[in-house]
C-alpha cells in the first residue's frame, strides 16, 4: 500500500502565498506519512486578468514556487506532483513548436506540470496539450490558447505509485491522451484540474472514472475549489478513483485542504485480469 496526499487549493493571484501553502501542505503530507502528494493546476497563480498575471509569471529557472516546492520535498523526502505552474517559456531555448502562440503580443506562457522527486530533483516535465478554448452558457468565456502554448509530448514517470501518466484539465476529454497513456503502461494518471462550476457538476466525475476504467488504472485529480481572488469559482472535488472505477477519496466542493488515500497496487492487476481491454484493444481503421 502506498498513502498519497491531495492538497484541494483556492489558488489566488499572489504566487508567494500560493507557494507558502504548498510548502505547509508538504510538510504536513511528509509527517503523516504519504509517499506523494499531488497539487492542482495552476497551483502557483491563478488569475485571468493576464495583465496583471504577466508580472508574476516566470521562466522555469525563476519560479520562486517551484524552487520552494522543490526544496521543501527534499527536507520532507516525499515526491510532489506539482499540478501545473504557469511557466514563460524562451522561444529561442524551447523552440516555436506547431502550437506557438499567434499573435505578436500573446506572451508565451506553457501550462507545465511537474514531477518533482523526494532529493527536490525535477523527475518530469509535461506541457498541458489541449487548451480551454470554450464559451459556456453561463456567459463564462475562456480562450487559453492566446497566452499558452500547447504541448505535443506524452509524458510518463516512475514514482511510487508504480507508472504514473500526467495530463492536466481539460486533457481529460480527450480519449486519444488516455488511450496513448494505457498503451504506456501507466498504474496511475494524475489529472489535475481548475474545473468550472458549471462543467464540473456536469462532467467531473464520470469523465474522471471512465478515464480510470479504460486505463485500468488509478486516476488522481487534486483540484482547485471555490471562490479565488481573480473572481472565478472552481469546482473542486479533488478525487482519487481506482481502476475499477471506484471513487476512493472525494474532497467535496466547499473547502481547500488535505486529504489522504491509501493506494493498493494489487487493484491494478486484478481489473486487469477481470476485464483485460488493454490487452484486447485493437487497431482501428479510418
Amino acid at each position: 500500500m502506498t498513502r498519497i496526499a491531495l492538497f484541494q487549493m483556492t489558488a489566488g493571484i499572489d504566487p508567494a502565498q500560493n507557494a507558502a501553502a504548498i510548502v505547509d501542505a508538504v510538510r504536513q503530507a511528509g509527517g503523516e506519512g504519504a509517499e506523494m502528494l499531488f497539487t492542482p493546476e495552476m497551483s502557483g497563480l491563478l488569475d485571468r486578468d493576464r495583465k496583471r498575471a504577466a508580472a508574476a509569471i516566470a521562466r522555469e529557472d525563476e519560479d520562486r514556487v517551484l524552487a520552494a516546492v522543490r526544496e521543501e520535498a527534499a527536507a520532507q523526502g516525499i515526491w510532489v506532483a506539482l499540478g501545473s505552474l504557469a511557466v514563460a517559456l524562451d522561444p529561442a531555448a524551447e523552440g516555436a513548436g506547431a502550437g506557438a502562440v499567434r499573435g505578436a503580443e500573446a506572451p508565451c506562457w506553457a501550462n507545465r506540470s511537474y514531477l518533482v522527486g523526494p532529493d527536490g530533483a525535477i523527475a518530469a516535465r509535461y506541457d498541458k496539450i489541449h487548451m480551454f478554448d470554450v464559451d459556456l452558457a453561463s456567459g463564462e468565456s475562456w480562450r487559453e490558447s492566446n497566452a499558452y502554448r500547447p504541448g505535443d509530448r506524452v509524458v510518463t514517470a516512475t514514482t511510487p505509485l508504480g507508472r504514473l501518466g500526467l495530463a492536466v484539465c481539460y486533457d481529460l476529454r480527450f480519449p486519444a491522451l488516455f488511450d496513448a497513456l494505457g498503451r504506456a503502461g501507466c498504474d496511475a494518471i494524475a489529472i489535475p484540474a481548475a474545473f468550472t462550476v458549471p462543467t464540473g457538476r456536469a462532467h467531473w466525475h464520470v469523465l474522471q472514472r471512465a478515464r480510470a476504467i479504460e486505463a485500468s488504472a488509478f486516476v488522481v485529480a487534486a483540484a482547485q475549489v471555490g471562490r479565488h481572488a481573480d473572481g472565478r469559482r472552481t469546482y473542486g472535488h479533488s478525487l482519487v478513483v481506482d481502476p475499477w472505477g471506484e471513487v476512493l477519496l472525494d474532497m467535496g466542493g466547499e473547502e481547500a485542504g488535505l486529504g489522504f488515500a491509501e493506494i493498493d497496487p494489487a487493484r491494478i492487476a486484478e481489473a486487469r485480469r477481470q476485464v483485460p481491454s488493454l490487452a484486447n484493444r485493437r487497431e482501428i481503421r479510418e
